[in-house]
């Protein structure tokens, strides 16, 4: 539960994160110099724009009759006549400079970060004097506090301001050192070339976002001085520096300059708030709202051959996957990631979940919605995180606000839709620059339609039967609305999906490499699962028979999953020829992960199919794409396959110039997934996936140590969660299950299957199950009761 360096981190991937969900502090722990990068989670650059393309619905025809005529290159460059602008980006804050008088020679130097109380902490000595910081973001006071000491009474000597990469202005105002900044209103993506990618409105009437930080110290001896240079401290024992901030962000549909909040005003009151309460208490504040959501999910994987005080990136480098308690770390790390990055009320996190330090940032750090937003949210319910998912459920129901307008404009259709790319905006139509974008990208209207199945998994785990009605239901059903209408007859009586991509791949014809077919894999699985959930949710909620009868009939007419000339289940509904057999998208497979319409029980031979394409996809690919292929391979029950992946994950990647690995993806010395660059889904998505090698429910049933690999041959988890209301604690030994505690939320039946013969009690009292010939363990449950399984031979 630590990650631990012996040395300061020279570069940003060695940095070491906090976060309290809206406020953010990537911390670097220098000696004679401590920088601490500062983000805010609504500091975006622009403002609510019309983004939707009218021409789109007029070439829409054209598109459909070149895929019928399977003239695909024709028309994927049609295609481009679909697109819009580019999403915004998300934009550093600044950083905490604090410069200290005692030189930069030390000795016994340590920085840790500690996840049991998201604590980071430095100690050094310089001479015969021991120096700490402890570092930590509030969730209860909005604000990141940093405590400073030095062991001899007297020798703390520093000086602390704020900077930042955007346009902005210092001053001192009282006690408070302060910048106020305002954003670009626009940035273009760091992949468009442009002679002006970052623009600024005029002074006094731009529209770009405001912001302000505010910094202010409390010391127990010495004195401080505050001027516009910054915070002076000569002579104390300690000092605890208290930043607070804010912008004029006031809603995705409201411009930030002109209708935006006072941001001096909430920053000045967040910071006075936080001074009023002493040091202690902003700690045990921080540690009571912190410690019960990390603490519900404990892990041993089996003991670790590491060192106790042996650096993490050493670790990493000596020892990867071989080590069990690196993957634990590994995996209560993207817990403590999400938790960081993603409370109730603030915005979802992004692809860099809080944690940015460029003005132009890989893809814009923005909601890439083919994969990498929803991988973010993959944990949050299976490693008992609901609230945190909170912030991407809201996001949805913004989407789908939009959406319904660039259903209409672009397309003519009911409904909402979203596409590859959204931002703080709410921005729902195709990116691309009106053209400039390749469709095999920037074309793909499933986003909406893949990010509702968020909303219904937050319903299966947690059951909560107003949240379905009152919210997730409504967005899912017009979500469906679209597809119904998106949704073309094939000639053959089948619906499918035109124009069709599977995201950023192309498959090759006689005449090259095209992106634009009818019917991908991923649309219909996507479709399918969206379907299946709204008929789900109208069993429960009942009162909407034409709706269902709808959904079911086009549900029974959609093309089904085809196996292709090498056994694999195909990606396009053609038995098309990838581009590249080990691209790091597998698209195609959704169906088998994070879905549920491909399993061995219920689609065998399309289920081996998918099997033969996650084979022929590789185990090399990017960090993100690594932590995917960790639940698909759990998913069909290989504890080894899932475990190679997980060690190929477990690589170090360095971002200074002495790359241990530079075949494809990892991790960074600070743990983070190494795309390359950094990309924070990787993280979640390898919490998620050693969750599903050990517990699975997208079946009518828990599985219980599904794909467990021989080398994590005993070991317990306790507190995962499964749809139904179910909490599962696990224990096992020699590679068998030993005991399981399943702790009933809503009463519901519980059914369970686990390999070997099991045996129910209750209080102590045998309770009545039955195993059916599918080897299913079934018996009634009671809300708020705890059920304990053990071998019915032991």
């Amino acid at each position: 539960m630590k990650l631990i360096y012996d040395k300061p981190a020279s570069v940003w991937t060695e940095a070491l994160p906090v976060g309290n969900g809206r406020l953010g502090g990537m911390i670097y722990g220098g000696v004679e110099r401590e920088v601490v990068g500062l983000n805010e989670d609504t500091l975006w650059s622009g403002y609510p724009r019309e983004g939707n393309n009218p021409g789109a619905q007029e070439v829409l025809p054209e598109i459909r009759e070149r895929v019928r005529q399977g003239r695909y290159i024709e028309a994927d460059a049609l295609g481009r006549r679909m697109l819009g602008p580019y999403t915004q980006s998300y934009l550093p804050f600044g950083e905490l400079l604090i410069r200290f008088e005692h030189g930069d020679v030390s000795r016994d130097y340590r920085r840790t970060l500690d996840l049991e109380d998201a604590i980071h902490r430095v100690a050094y000595a310089v001479g015969g004097v021991t120096y700490t910081r402890e570092m930590f973001a509030s969730h209860p006071d909005q604000v990141l506090v940093l405590r400073l000491a030095a062991g001899a009474p007297g020798k703390l000597n520093f000086h602390a301001r704020l900077d930042s990469p955007l346009r902005h202005h210092t001053l001192a105002d009282g006690s408070a050192f302060v910048l106020r900044g305002t954003a670009p209103e626009h940035v273009d993506p760091g992949y468009f070339a442009t002679d002006d990618p970052i623009r600024y409105g005029d002074p006094g009437q731009s529209e770009g976002m405001r912001f302000e930080g505010r910094i202010a110290v409390r010391t127990e001896d010495g004195e401080v001085t505050v001027d516009g240079d910054g915070i002076r401290v000569h002579g104390a024992s300690a000092a605890v520096l208290v930043f607070s901030a804010a912008t004029s962000f006031s809603g995705f549909d409201r411009l930030p300059g002109s209708q935006g909040r006072d941001e001096s005003a909430l920053a000045a009151a967040l910071l006075e708030q936080a001074l009023a309460r002493p040091y202690s208490e902003l700690l045990q504040r921080h540690l009571a709202d912190y410690r019960p959501l990390i603490g519900r999910v404990k892990l041993k994987l089996g003991d670790s051959p590491a060192p106790e005080d042996m650096p993490t990136d050493q670790r990493i480098a000596k020892l990867g996957a071989l080590d069990p308690g690196l993957a634990e770390l590994l995996f209560q790390y993207g817990r403590y990631l999400l938790i960081a990055s993603s409370r109730p009320g603030t915005q979802a996190a992004n692809l860099q979940g809080i944690w940015n330090a460029a003005t132009r940032p890989p893809w814009s750090s923005n909601y890439t919605l083919n994969i990498n937003t929803e991988m973010n949210y993959w944990p949050a319910e299976v490693c008992n995180l609901a609230e945190c998912h909170e912030p991407l459920l809201s996001l949805i129901g913004r989407l789908a606000e939009n959406g319904a307008r660039t259903a209409a404009v672009n397309y003519g259709a009911r409904g909402w839709t979203a596409h590859h790319n959204a931002d703080i905006w709410g921005h729902t139509a195709p990116v691309g620059h009106y053209g400039d974008g390749d469709p095999s990208w920037a074309f793909w209207p499933m986003g909406g339609i893949w990010l509702t199945q968020h909303l219904w998994e937050h319903y299966a785990f947690g059951g909560d039967e107003a949240y379905l009605r009152d919210y997730a239901y409504p967005v899912m059903k017009e979500a469906a609305r679209f597809a119904l209408d998106w949704l073309q007859d094939d000639g053959l009586g089948r619906m499918v999906t035109s124009p069709s991509t599977s995201p950023e791949h192309k498959f090759r014809t006689p005449e090259g490499t095209a992106a634009i077919s009818a019917g991908a894999t991923m649309d219909i699985a996507l479709i399918w699962e969206l379907f299946t959930n709204c008929l789900e949710a109208e069993a429960v909620l009942g009162g909407d028979p034409e709706f269902r009868a709808e959904i079911e009939q086009a549900r029974a007419r959609l093309l089904p999953p085809q196996i292709g000339r090498y056994g694999q289940l195909q990606e396009w509904a053609q038995d098309f020829e990838d581009e590249d057999p080990h691209h790091r998208h597998t698209s195609h497979l959704v169906g088998v992960y994070p879905g549920r319409q491909l399993s061995q029980e219920e689609t065998p031979e399309l289920f081996r199919a998918a099997r033969v394409s996650l084979q022929r996809r590789g185990d090399e690919s990017t960090g993100w794409s690594l932590g995917w292929r960790i639940a698909l391979w759990s998913r069909f029950r290989d504890g080894e396959r899932a475990l190679a992946l997980l060690a190929n994950m477990l690589r170090l990647v360095r971002d200074d110039g002495r790359e241990v690995y530079s075949h494809g993806g990892g991790v960074y010395a600070n743990l983070l997934g190494a795309h390359p660059p950094f990309q924070i889904d990787g993280n979640f998505a390898a919490s998620a996936g050693i969750a599903e090698m050990l517990l699975q429910s997208h079946l009518p049933w828990l599985e219980l140590l599904p794909a467990l690999p021989q080398r994590w041959e005993s070991g317990h988890a306790a507190g995962l969660c499964a749809r139904g209301g179910f909490e599962v604690h696990l224990r096992w030994s020699g590679g068998t299950l030993a005991e399981a505690e399943i702790a009933s939320k809503l009463g519901a039946e519980c059914r369970v299957r686990a390999g070997i013969p099991l045996a129910v009690t209750c209080e102590g009292r045998q309770v009545a199950a039955e195993t059916g010939p599918d080897g299913v363990l079934r018996f009634a449950t009671e809300r708020g009761k705890r059920y304990v399984l053990a071998p019915a031979n032991a």
